[in-house]
């Protein structure tokens, strides 16, 4: 990062505890010093902000948690802005994978220190991730959290019921893929593909070996839904064995049709409509993030 280029952080308002967050990185910004502008803007704005402070020439840095994070990031692929974070959210997986702090003052000091490192991030009919996308379970899980809590539900309670909705009804969805150059056909309770390698087994289930490089896909075909909840124990406990019907692949190119002419997914956890076939690819060294610099 240039010496005196303009820094936006575009900070999502509509999030859980969003004033106190938003207290707590003003203070944060000010300690550090940094000369950053911090743009807020509810959920529904994240993506315009962006691309007003991309067009400007801006850094663009993310402040909230994987959704804000994504969507930021797929500006700056399009406008080949460097890009940096704030996790301010519950999980952070794509600071977390990428060697972010999640700390705030140490987070800040990492977008201060201007070293970047060009990553690797997935598309699916070219819609950027710099995580994951999925069909069937967990869309539906998504869909049913965030109608309860429209209806002014918690977080967590919104979540429990559309967890026992979902499980309940339990849909799966019968897929043809072609994984590079296998063809596959799947009646599977859930479809996951993720950029990078994902950990499917250990305490460090869900996390990445790798950032980039390829795709992972994983799916559980004919598991059952009273199966189906003993697939994370199992893969905690280190026990995903031949006798348990999972799978799980890595490739360059993902093709998946299934019988809808759309395809409800959940990218980055944010919920979206994609014409069917989908179509993955890996975009090498398309994201020019801000990263701590290797030891």
């Amino acid at each position: 990062m240039g010496p005196g280029r303009s820094i936006s952080v575009i900070f999502n308002r509509s999030s859980g505890s969003a004033a106190e967050k938003g207290d707590k990185l003003d203070e944060a910004l000010a300690r550090a010093a940094l000369p950053a502008t911090v743009v807020r803007v509810s959920g529904s704005e994240v993506a315009a902000a962006a691309e007003r402070a991309a067009s400007a020439g801006h850094v663009l840095v993310a402040a909230g948690g994987d959704g804000t994070v994504s969507t930021v990031a797929a500006v700056a692929v399009s406008a080949g802005s460097v890009f940096g974070v704030i996790p301010l959210g519950t999980l952070n997986h794509f600071a977390r994978d990428a060697g972010i702090p999640t700390d705030l003052d140490q987070a800040i000091a990492t977008v201060a220190a201007g070293h970047s490192r060009q990553l690797d991030v997935g598309d699916v009919n070219g819609v950027t991730f710099i995580n994951n996308t999925s069909l069937g379970l967990y869309p539906h899980l998504v869909w049913e959290r965030e109608h309860e809590r429209s209806r002014g539900r918690g977080k967590w309670t919104a979540f429990a019921i559309a967890l026992a909705r979902t499980w309940r009804r339990y849909p799966t969805v019968h897929v043809r893929m072609i994984v590079d150059d296998l063809p596959l056909v799947r009646r599977t309770p859930f479809v996951f593909i993720g950029n990078g390698v994902y950990r499917a087994e250990g305490l460090g289930v869900g996390t990445r070996a790798s950032l980039g490089g390829t795709l992972s896909i994983y799916s559980a075909p004919d598991v059952d839904r009273f199966e189906f909840p003993m697939l994370p124990i199992r893969a905690v406990a280190g026990r995903l064995g031949a006798d348990v019907k999972f799978e799980a692949f890595t490739a360059c190119e993902i093709t998946i049709d299934t019988r809808r002419q759309t395809v409800d997914l959940a990218i980055d956890g944010e919920l979206r409509s994609v014409p069917a076939p989908l179509r993955y690819t890996v975009r090498s060294r398309a994201l020019t993030a801000l990263v701590p610099e290797a030891p």
